[in-house]
């Protein structure tokens, strides 16, 4: 039985792919307790972020579609399925940046919505596995 061997791109998607699932149940964004409130905190379910979590998911799926389909190759298992993800992972990230810049730009600080950024990181490693993805040598 021939499988697909899981190069340095795939490795770097799965890692991109963990950090990113990590990043989701982090805050991406805080209210200052300054004036005598109670800080409020929300994470990536809060909005258009779950779509983050998704792509994840959806890229932990098809690095490992090629080993649960066996000797057949699989359609889905091409370097435009990558793509797609990630463009719909920036784009996800872009709508939710800009729906809490609205509110408050304090909000979005690093030192306060650190699972934004480091989702933000997650998916410039997604993106780098992609281009890696992309290089690789075709056996099918």
């Amino acid at each position: 039985m021939h499988r697909r061997p899981l190069g340095a791109g795939r490795r770097l998607a799965a890692l991109a792919s963990l950090v990113m699932i990590v990043a989701c149940f982090l805050p991406w964004w805080q209210t200052s307790s300054d004036l005598g409130l109670p800080a409020r905190t929300g994470n990536a379910f809060d909005g258009s972020g779950v779509i983050v979590f998704f792509v994840a998911l959806a890229v932990i799926a098809l690095l490992a579609l090629p080993y649960a389909a066996g000797d057949v190759p699989v359609g889905l298992d091409r370097p435009l399925s990558f793509v797609i993800l990630v463009v719909v992972g920036w784009l996800a990230l872009a709508i939710r940046l800009v729906d809490l810049g609205g509110a408050s730009l304090e909000a979005v600080f690093p030192q306060r919505a650190y699972g934004l950024w480091i989702a933000a990181l997650g998916l410039a490693i997604l993106s780098r596995a992609v281009y890696d993805i992309s290089r690789e040598r075709r056996d099918f």
